[in-house]
């Protein structure tokens, strides 16, 4: 089995490492950007969701 690490980032999305399957509502497996890891936003603001476009920065999230 892959190693598999979730890391918050503070003030901004968590981070998945590691062959970590994603899937929508309806059971759909979707592909992320990148092979190897994602991030999934955590501010609701990214044009991308659920990845993360850089957009809690430009919003000044603060992850409670």
């Amino acid at each position: 089995m892959t190693d598999v690490k979730i890391t918050i980032k503070e003030n901004g999305p968590y981070r998945v490492e590691g062959d970590v399957p994603l899937f929508d509502h309806q059971g759909n497996r979707v592909q992320p950007p990148k092979p190897g890891g994602y991030s999934l936003c955590r501010c609701g603001a990214s044009t991308k969701k659920p990845f993360c476009d850089g957009a809690h920065s430009k919003i000044d999230f603060i992850g409670a």
